[in-house]
Order: structure tokens, then sequence, then C-alpha cells
């Protein structure tokens, strides 16, 4: 055997050694995945409470905490999809109250929700979020926006920061006096600058990072209160 027919045979052993195992990680990363999703007591309890998604666990804790939906008041929740945070704020506003809910995303219909679907940076979806809001009236601006991840940092902090920096804007457009927001946040670059800009707008403001925020992940809460009308 020449050394061209040992090279190509000991490639060929390379490939089919290499193959099965990057799929067997895959498959062992997924099956780890799906465990500690359908093993999550957080995602248990939603399911058995009705609740579009575990993420109303953390709104829930910091809304007892801090006291931020109220009967009556109006809420912005954006990034709302696939609904769980207005489904929350729907019930604890009770009739006298309006949630409007925005996302890129389709959301199934919630009784006493209105949705706009569409990036509210496009001028005629920001148009419509408005229209929906009477004036410069909303108590509080939810935002539990997130970018689809990549994994790589350099690429996802500054995609989080920016939709941070978005829903901070958009409450500073819409708040009353007095308002309140509650936005996600990751720590990294940027993350500091996002915090003084808050301390500008708003009286106080604090980070909470609630307990069904997985340890292992990055997210925070920005939490400002008492929105400075200028």
């Amino acid at each position: 055997m020449g050394p061209r027919s040992t090279l190509n045979k000991a490639r060929k052993q390379v490939s089919k050694r290499s193959r099965p195992r990057a799929s067997s990680s895959r498959s062992k990363s997924s099956a780890r995945w799906l465990n500690e999703h359908f093993t999550d007591p957080f995602v248990l309890r939603a399911q058995a409470q009705g609740w579009r998604s575990r993420a109303i666990f953390k709104l829930e804790e910091v809304d007892r905490r801090e006291k931020l939906l109220l009967p009556g008041a109006i809420c912005l929740d954006l990034g709302a999809a696939p609904g769980a945070w207005s489904q929350y704020a729907r019930r604890r506003l009770g009739r006298g109250g309006r949630v409007v809910a925005a996302d890129i995303l389709p959301m199934e219909p919630l009784a006493g929700v209105e949705f706009v679907q569409g990036d509210f940076r496009e001028q005629p979806v920001f148009e419509r979020i408005l229209a929906a809001l009477p004036g410069r009236q909303v108590d509080l601006v939810l935002s539990d926006m997130a970018p689809a991840l990549s994994g790589i940092d350099a690429i996802d902090q500054p995609r989080s920061m920016y939709l941070a920096e978005l829903a901070l804007d958009m409450a500073a457009q819409v708040l009353k006096g007095g308002g309140n927001a509650l936005i996600k946040v990751f720590q990294g670059t940027g993350f500091q600058e996002l915090i003084q800009d808050a301390r500008r707008r708003f009286a106080k403001v604090k980070l909470v990072k609630p307990a069904a925020s997985r340890a292992r992940s990055p997210e925070m809460y920005l939490l400002a209160k008492d929105f400075r009308l200028v």
C-alpha cells in the first residue's frame, strides 16, 4: 500500500470516528437540556397553574416585593410573547387596568390584553403602540426581551444591551411621572453605562435576580422606580 492509500485510509478512519462523537455530544447536550427543562420546578408549576411560561414567577416575585402592579394601572409589556407576563399583569390590574403587549413574534390572544405585533424600532409599529396607550399615562413598563443567543459573548452581550437600552428609551417616552420599569439586563460590556443612564432618569434604581432566574444565567432585572418627568 502506497503513502497516498495509507493517508486516505487514515482520513476515512478519522472521519468515521469523529462524526458519531459530534452527534453523540449534541444528543447528550440536548438530552440534558430537555431533562432539566421538564423537571424544572418552575416549569412544572407554570404548567399546573395554567401560565404560559416559567417566566411568570420572575415577575411575580418582584411584584410581591415591590408592589409594581396595582389595580387600575396601565402597563406596557415589551417582548411579551408567549405572554406569561401579560397574563399575570392582566390578573393583577383588575378590570380598571390596561395591558398593552408588543413583540416581533406572534402571540396567542389573551383576554383583556391589547397586542401589537412588530418591531417597535419601526415608526409605524411605534405609532401603533402609542395609539394603544392613553398619552403619557403608563404606570409600568415591563421588558423581558432577549436576543437569540449564539453562545458567543462578543456577539450576544451587545445585542442584549441594545435591547435593554431600547426598553429604557421606550419607558422614558411613555411613563408618567413616578412610573416604574422592570427590564431584563445581562451583566457584561455596557452594563454599568446602562445603570448610570437609568439613574439619571429614575429616582431609585437597583438590580434584582428572582429565584426563577437560573443560577448559571447572567440575566438580572433592572428595577427603576419613580420616573423623573422633565
